[in-house]
């Protein structure tokens, strides 16, 4: 009769949610070139958005500047039009079919900025792990309303999804703190 929460789903939602607010903190400069801080930046290609990834490959030849080489010839306005609309503030400089983007220095100003993006992105995945702990105290809510778990497994039960969310809560608390700190590094 101990049905209710799946929790090895919870815990992969949860994790997923740490792993995708990763991905965004990847793609936030701190002071040194990477192939990461072009991830987010969607080109229009071929009738549809893609990563620019797909239309290029992407590389560090020096620590202050990124290169993308276009694969094909007739993408690299799009490309280039693509880095100058993100909200990266990168300015390429086109040379054939590869685009040059020197990085700047970051003033104090681009690193508040730069901190509260990462903000942004903590709380998109805050807000993603409370998605995931509702939805399992509702199939709580219905598992003990349909007979299935009794009231004290529900609040067992209930009190676990808490603590796995206050831990992945933690966890990204951690995470935005040690970004933080790196992009206020000078």
């Amino acid at each position: 009769m101990t049905s209710g929460a799946d929790f090895n789903d919870i815990h992969r939602r949860m994790d997923g949610a740490i792993n995708a607010f990763k991905h965004d903190l990847a793609s936030l400069r701190t002071g040194r070139a990477s192939s990461n801080l072009l991830d987010p930046i969607m080109v229009q290609a071929y009738g549809s958005a893609m990563p620019i990834t797909q239309v290029a490959t992407v590389s560090v030849p020096e620590p202050r500047m990124i290169s993308v080489s276009v694969w094909d010839k007739s993408m690299v306005g799009a490309v280039d039009r693509a880095i100058r609309e993100s909200n990266l503030g990168f300015n390429p400089i086109m040379d054939g079919t590869t685009l040059r983007i020197p990085l700047p220095e970051l003033n104090e100003q681009r690193r508040k900025e730069l901190v509260k993006i990462a903000h942004t992105y903590a709380e998109n995945a805050r807000i993603a792990a409370r998605h995931v702990r509702r939805d399992g105290m509702d199939h709580l809510k219905k598992a003990e309303k349909d007979g299935d778990i009794s009231e004290d497994e529900h609040r067992k039960q209930a009190d676990r999804i808490q603590k796995l969310t206050d831990e992945t809560i933690s966890s990204i608390d951690g995470l935005l703190a040690a970004k933080e700190a790196e992009i206020m590094h000078v």
